[in-house]
């Protein structure tokens, strides 16, 4: 796995990179996991527009991934790793001892032929799956459960991994990438490893096109509107986005603005991202 740059031969190619893809082994999807993927553009069940800027991009269909790992003590062999459209990670397909197949989250450092395992008599190895209250105190794991038996929620994306830092009563105390303290219940199932594809953050699309065929449109920024379209427009020259707050397009502060309403989970952060460690 690496970055590949391209000759210049034009302004957009110049600076683009993209993925080698040399870790994915198979171009076609195992057919059993494979669903039709309805694009939403950004629209919610009422057809309202509440995620901006997203339509378009190219065809998709969702694999089904095995984010419980919830079939213990039957090893399973890895067939091939795949590339997911729907994921910034790769996924592992597993041929299960009983002949059974799922996707999971490919972590780094598993190749072809080996063999995983899930359930409290999983060895701590790359890609085996088990509950916290079984795993070393500083490994590195992902696709983190919050609630026992609804699957991984936590630390999915490429290249993410949390760390075990210590376990006291019914909870273990997980460092996130956000860096992050948090805990969570012993019997959470999480994976061993770090999630691959560690190079997905250093590629640079280089032109907008190749950011349309991802489904993501134009954005345009609001100190170039008017007045009547955006806090931050109007104005002679270029003036800078004022006071109290930046604005989102309908007058809400943003740009910092705390927008986390939960606070029956409050208890179970230990320290909160963004803070100095003491």
């Amino acid at each position: 796995m690496g970055i590949k740059k391209y000759r210049p031969t034009s302004p957009s190619r110049r600076g683009m990179t993209g993925l080698t893809f040399d870790e994915v082994t198979q171009t076609v999807p195992e057919r059993s996991l494979v669903r039709p993927l309805q694009g939403q553009s950004g629209r919610n069940a009422q057809g309202r527009i509440t995620i901006r800027h997203r339509g378009g991009g190219h065809k998709r269909q969702y694999r089904l991934i095995d984010f419980r790992r919830d079939k213990a003590g039957i090893p399973a062999r890895v067939a091939s790793i795949e590339y997911d459209p729907n994921r910034s990670a790769r996924i592992a397909l597993l041929v299960y001892a009983d002949g059974e197949k799922r996707y999971i989250i490919a972590p780094l450092g598993l190749q072809v032929r080996d063999t995983v395992m899930s359930g409290e008599s999983a060895e701590v190895r790359v890609g085996n799956a088990m509950p916290l209250e079984r795993i070393p105190l500083g490994t590195l794991v992902h696709n983190i459960e919050l609630y026992a038996g609804r699957g991984g929620q936590m630390v999915r994306s490429a290249g993410t991994s949390a760390q075990v830092l210590a376990r006291e009563g019914d909870y273990v105390t997980l460092r996130l990438p956000s860096s992050e303290m948090r805990l969570v219940r012993k019997e959470c199932m999480v994976t061993i490893g770090q999630v691959g594809n560690v190079d997905h953050g250093n590629v640079k699309l280089g032109k907008a096109g190749r950011k349309r065929w991802l489904g993501r449109r134009p954005t345009v920024r609001g100190s170039a509107m008017s007045p009547r379209d955006h806090p931050h427009g109007g104005g002679e020259g270029r003036t800078p986005i004022g006071m109290p707050s930046p604005k989102s397009p309908w007058g809400k502060p943003t740009l910092g603005k705390k927008t986390r309403r939960n606070k029956a989970t409050n208890k179970y952060i230990v320290r909160r991202r963004g803070k100095r460690r003491q």
